[in-house]
């Protein structure tokens, strides 16, 4: 495995000690606990679409949950009381689980749907007012020079050039 040491950036960046630790927590990231399967897509510029395949759950006991940038979707199967049943084989996983998923600054979640076993979680990035680009514009004539104000301060104002 792969390790990557961040200490020489952070002797000299100020504000990405967050970065430095999703990138380690993704180095250390167990591959093995891959249930629920998972695709993520872009659904277009600033809009993005997770779908999950959680054949066998019900709306009622998944749990979707925002906090601190990031996603939480967490599956647990209702307990039947009384059930007896005759499998012979039985390979639909039914276990409980935990997915979660790190979001960038100003992504929200907008809506989710299930549907044919799958979760579709909708996500929009929201780039504050204050935050995009925006165009000044410049109003009248440039003011005078900095030396020119000096000039006619030190000069007093009842003084003319004697050309």
């Amino acid at each position: 495995m792969l390790t990557y040491d961040f200490a020489p950036l952070l002797r000299t960046a100020i504000g990405f000690e967050r970065l430095a630790r999703q990138a380690e927590a993704a180095a250390r990231h167990d591959d093995a606990n891959s249930y629920p399967p998972y695709d993520i897509e872009a659904a277009g510029d600033d809009h993005y679409r997770i779908t999950l395949a959680v054949a066998g759950f019900t709306s009622g006991e998944l749990d979707i949950e925002t906090q601190d940038n990031t996603l939480s979707i967490t599956g647990k199967k209702a307990e039947k009381q009384g059930e007896t049943t005759g499998f012979l084989h039985k390979g639909i996983a039914s276990r409980g689980f935990t997915r979660r998923f790190s979001l960038a600054d100003h992504v929200r979640v907008t809506g989710a749907n299930l549907a044919d076993g799958l979760l579709t979680i909708d996500l929009v990035r929201e780039i504050p007012e204050a935050m995009k680009p925006r165009r000044i514009e410049i109003a009248g004539e440039a003011p005078t020079s900095l030396f020119a104000k000096a000039k006619k301060l030190i000069e007093g104002p009842g003084r003319k050039d004697a050309a």
